[in-house]
């Protein structure tokens, strides 16, 4: 999410981005989410999610490696994109695994492009002049409607489901679903309907851009998600992407804090597809390899979790909420 962006949903209204959630009957819990969880107040837990599995092979066995060898302990699946059968059949066979759904309304490379998975007469605002999803989130907002993200959001939790993934939890790739008042309602809609966590920026985030409410109106209807997200800071990974990552570690708070990164082998597929090929490449050195982030891990006493903590307390507590 840009800044501009940002500031142009503020000036739509969280009113009007919240107008039509309905009233919640889930009482606020005065202990924080580590506490929630079972841990101390003082703890510092990491989610380490891996964006973009099943973009491509490169991104798949970076994922792979990085959950099985380094420090990534949740990854979200692109699900219409070609790559998205090897990566269900890997969560399917490795149910240990945190999977989510990086929910895609956006095809943005220049040669490598995939459409929806819904039925495209179900979705037309969807669709490119070639019939590929839009290039960018300000196109996706202009031509199509909700309603439409909202049925392709939902086919691809459904196809997860169906490939055997035990999807974990939501977020949004480009940000779509989080960048425009009637959009983000759907983001929280496919939430409550398949009782998943999100990911959300963080509340200084929120406060920046005059939104101090909306975290705690999102939990107020049962929602999980972290206390922390890494992302305005991400300016300036490019310029130093090991050191930047070292010094976010270093910086952590006590609480839940999720960062994502992509991860990637260098290949030549990968090399094909996007320029940002490098710093894929380096985030999955940084978190897979690097003996001198596993080492702060463990002198900070960081405690690598997946989403599916969140998952479990979220199912939880709206069962007991809604007296189930």
């Amino acid at each position: 999410m840009t800044s501009i962006a940002f500031r142009l949903l503020l000036r739509c209204g969280v009113a009007v981005l919240l107008a039509g959630f309905g009233a919640s009957s889930y009482a606020a819990d005065a202990r924080t989410l580590a506490e929630r969880l079972g841990y101390k107040p003082t703890d510092k837990l990491l989610i380490v999610n891996g964006d973009d599995a099943g973009m491509c092979h490169a991104a798949n066995r970076a994922t792979i490696e990085c959950m099985e060898k380094g420090l990534m302990r949740s990854a979200t699946i692109m699900v219409p994109c070609p790559w998205f059968p090897e990566i269900a059949a890997y969560a399917k066979a490795n149910p240990d695994k945190d999977f989510g759904i990086h929910l895609v309304h956006t095809s943005e490379w220049v040669k490598y492009r995939w459409g929806p998975v819904a039925d495209r007469s179900q979705v037309p605002g969807l669709l490119d002049p070639d019939g590929y999803l839009w290039r960018n989130v300000q196109s996706v907002h202009a031509r199509a409607k909700p309603e439409e993200a909202l049925i392709e959001g939902r086919a691809q939790i459904q196809r997860a489901l169906a490939a055997g993934v035990d999807v974990t939890h939501l977020d949004s790739h480009m940000g779509t679903l989080q960048l425009h008042p009637e959009f983000f309602k759907v983001y929280v809609q496919l939430a409550e309907e398949f009782d998943l966590p999100l990911r959300m920026a963080s509340q200084a985030t929120m406060e920046r851009f005059g939104w101090p409410e909306l975290r705690r109106q999102v939990a107020a209807k049962g929602i999980v998600f972290p206390d922390y997200f890494i992302y305005e800071e991400l300016k300036d990974e490019k310029n130093n992407v090991r050191g930047f990552w070292l010094d976010i570690i270093r910086k952590l708070k006590p609480g839940v804090t999720e960062l994502y990164i992509h991860a990637a082998l260098p290949t030549d597929e990968l090399k094909a597809i996007t320029g940002s090929w490098s710093i894929r490449a380096q985030e999955y050195e940084v978190f897979t390899h690097d003996p001198e982030m596993k080492r702060l891990i463990a002198e900070h006493n960081i405690i690598l979790i997946g989403y599916r903590p969140l998952r479990e307390l979220q199912r939880a507590e709206r069962k007991k909420g809604s007296g189930g």
